[in-house]
């Protein structure tokens, strides 16, 4: 069971709500250790002094902050502490403001907002349908785990939803890249029309589950493989450099091509695949097939793979 990462109230004008923040987000990365290649045994990190070389235990470190070559104000713990901002338990609202107006540059981790307690749910609730009502995104100020936050939250799914944001300052000015973004070409009309056509052939509902990450995935059945003691083939996958010559020719196909595929508003599957065509289409086509086609495991396949597993089908079904 989940537990809170937060306990608190949010601050709705006279109205206190008690509410728990869960974790929203749980990023899948694969993580390895550090092992010694003659034993295996893991490796532990040393804290060592760089001018003397020498192992620092852990009661002898002190914070400092750079103010120059080889220059450190140095700090101690009581002084930082005393710089931390006052502990809350209230998530206070600041102002109300369309969602349209925050660029989602802004946002950093979410975090899902229940009620805390029977007593919460009424006023929970109130806020809730007000905000869903109101299409409005609140913009609020917490402090958690020692650290000020700025955050928006909104209503999502029949809950509250908070984001926490990076502060303006923090985001990097794009006028401080020193690359071209090409302001001085200029594209005609029937270009801009073209990848405007091929920008709605590919428009679809958004459906997050059909996603996924492809690269975990492979590292993952390679480590399974490797537990067993099997031995699978690492071949790289095809990789599609997109170059493009010709702007408009490159267009033309591309929306050739997706209308091919786009006749109904989805990728409907072809009423006479052969197996030998299958070579020709990229991983994504071949898995939308698959999800077409139900065909299980689709997620974990390979393009070989998804290729046989589809090849089955259409020898199932008398096509092939």
């Amino acid at each position: 069971m989940a537990r809170p990462t937060w306990r608190g109230s949010i601050s709705f004008g006279l109205v206190s709500v008690p509410v728990q923040l869960f974790t929203a987000v749980r990023p899948h990365t694969v993580r390895f250790k550090q092992l010694n290649a003659a034993t295996n045994a893991p490796v532990r990190q040393k804290r060592v002094d760089e001018r003397t070389g020498e192992e620092v235990a852990y009661r002898d470190i002190v914070k400092g902050y750079e103010v120059g070559d080889d220059r450190y104000v140095v700090v101690d713990r009581d002084e930082l502490a005393a710089l931390d901002p006052q502990a809350s338990r209230l998530i206070d609202i600041l102002d109300y403001v369309d969602a349209a107006e925050i660029d989602p540059i802004y946002y950093d981790r979410a975090y899902y907002l229940a009620p805390d307690g029977e007593i919460a749910a009424k006023p929970y609730r109130l806020l809730l349908e007000a905000m869903g009502r109101a299409q409005k995104v609140a913009i609020a100020k917490l402090v958690m785990r020692n650290r000020a936050y700025l955050a928006a939250i909104r209503a999502q799914d029949d809950m509250l939803l908070l984001s926490t944001m990076h502060y303006h300052d923090e985001v990097a000015d794009p006028a401080d890249l020193d690359v071209d973004l090409g302001s001085n070409v200029t594209v005609d009309d029937r270009e801009v029309a073209m990848a405007e056509q091929l920008i709605e052939s590919l428009t679809t509902s958004f459906d997050p589950a059909a996603y996924t990450d492809r690269h975990r995935e492979r590292v993952l059945q390679f480590l399974e493989a490797r537990a067993e003691g099997e031995q699978i083939d690492l071949a790289p996958e095809e990789r599609d450099e997109g170059n493009v010559v010709d702007l408009v020719a490159a267009l033309e196909q591309s929306l050739a091509k997706a209308r091919g595929e786009r006749a109904t508003g989805d990728r409907p599957e072809p009423a006479a695949q052969a197996s030998g065509d299958y070579d020709a289409m990229t991983r994504d086509e071949l898995y939308a097939l698959a999800k077409q086609r139900e065909i299980p495991g689709r997620s974990s396949l390979s393009k070989t793979e998804l290729i046989e597993a589809l090849t089955a089908t259409d020898r199932e079904s008398g096509a092939a």
